[in-house]
């Protein structure tokens, strides 16, 4: 068959579409970004769904669609242009041309009151009143060889040091399943007419808690057992507020009211349904060791916002000090510099205006990676320039321009950390 697969550049998204090819099936991978997709050997159809598509264009030669995309966190008017507006525009443009199927990746857990899950319901009715067979598929916690979201977040708090924290109790039940298995299970779906209709959710057949979890991730990692440590629930959304805010991933209220419910699933109905037995948990963890990659990831997946914040500070105080120190402060010291201290003076307040400016867009998680590339190239031309006009700057005692080597590898980290995909 010939799929459109929709959000293919997600982490569930590229399982799907690497599982559909390995099987004959060929794939359409739409989503946002195509790049990386095209590189991978894909056909690829660039979509940006918070804006007009052309899905008549899009759908031409295919069989049947997979709609993979989902935004956690966003805008009301971004969610609900993910989640209903572009899925409804698709599926009626597929009605027209003909396609047989419509799958649709939802999520378990969507009764509670979250955004996520009011738009996640929401899309589901969409996809059922399209008029065209649909499946709708709500998987458990899905995990990887890699990981992504929810299950970095694990990776990163069971590989912290001498403790293990974790939303209230940790007793909130899970039962994950792989994400090849769920791929398998899209295939089943696409190949069968026998799920028609149906709202099944894969999961596998160990039931976990979040604290058991927590406990085998971190002997995975090869770390030495830590004591758990409960997050108070007001703490919990309070830090759920706090990363809707600055935008933090999966920190959020969203992930912190699925991890506070668990994300459960009836294992029993979805196998007698399928016929599948997907890998439980443990057998998920010991199907391969950890590697170095796996333990860097977890170990920097939370340096990830404070590296972000510890270099917001810099470049706020930075740009105070441009705007507000008196020019008889710094002078001094630039006394070896071709232009007078006017120029100085201006160009100083000027660059302390673009200072503050880069702290703010930190703060808002503004296009972060663009931004790294901007104080590169500000950190880069500062000591660029004043290393060649004043050369003494360099044998400074508290270290003056050699300061700045550091924070270029520090930016250059964090360019690399923001580029998830």
């Amino acid at each position: 068959m010939h799929i459109f697969l929709l959000g293919a550049d997600g982490f569930i998204g590229r399982h799907i579409a690497t599982h559909l090819r390995q099987h004959g099936h060929h794939v359409t991978a739409s989503a946002r970004s195509v790049s990386a997709l095209a590189q991978m050997g894909f056909s690829t159809f660039q979509a940006d769904l918070t804006k007009p598509v052309n899905w008549a264009e899009a759908l031409k030669g295919c069989d049947a669609i997979v709609n993979a995309a989902g935004l956690l966190n966003g805008s009301k008017e971004q969610m609900h242009a993910v989640h209903s507006k572009a899925p409804a525009a698709l599926y009626a443009a597929a009605k027209k041309a003909g396609l047989r199927k419509i799958i649709l990746i939802s999520a378990v857990g969507i009764e509670a009151n979250t955004p996520f899950a009011r738009h996640r319901k929401a899309g589901e009715a969409v996809a059922l009143a399209s008029g065209l067979p649909t499946v709708i598929l709500r998987p458990s916690m899905v995990l990887g060889e890699a990981s992504y979201g929810g299950s970095s977040l694990l990776r990163a708090l069971a590989a912290l040091p001498l403790i293990s924290p974790m939303v209230g109790d940790g007793a909130q039940a899970f039962d994950p399943i792989h994400a090849d298995d769920l791929a398998a299970t899209v295939r089943q779906t696409l190949e069968s007419n026998d799920l028609n209709g149906q709202i099944l959710s894969p999961c596998g057949p160990e039931r976990v808690s979040q604290a058991e979890m927590l406990t085998a991730t971190r002997a995975w990692l090869g770390r030495t057992p830590a004591r758990a440590r409960p997050i108070p629930l007001p703490i919990a959304h309070a830090m759920g507020w706090l990363g809707d805010k600055l935008k933090l991933g999966p920190i959020s209220t969203a992930a912190v009211a699925q991890l506070e419910a668990g994300v459960a699933a009836d294992y029993t109905t979805f196998t007698k349904a399928t016929g599948q037995t997907p890998r439980g948990f443990s057998e998920i963890l010991s199907a391969r060791p950890a590697g170095t990659q796996d333990l860097w990831h977890a170990r920097l997946y939370l340096l990830r916002p404070l590296i972000r914040f510890s270099l917001m500070f810099m470049w706020l105080i930075s740009g105070l000090v441009g705007l507000f120190l008196p020019p008889e402060r710094f002078l001094d010291g630039l006394s070896s510099v071709p232009f007078s201290g006017q120029a100085l003076t201006i160009a100083a307040r000027g660059a302390g205006l673009i200072d503050v400016a880069i702290a703010f867009g930190l703060l808002a998680a503004w296009r972060l990676p663009r931004l790294a590339l901007l104080q590169l190239a500000m950190v880069g031309s500062y000591t660029l320039a004043f290393g060649l006009m004043a050369p003494a700057l360099w044998l400074e005692p508290y270290g003056g321009l050699l300061k700045n080597i550091p924070i270029l590898c520090l930016i250059w980290v964090h360019f690399i950390l923001e580029e998830e995909r």
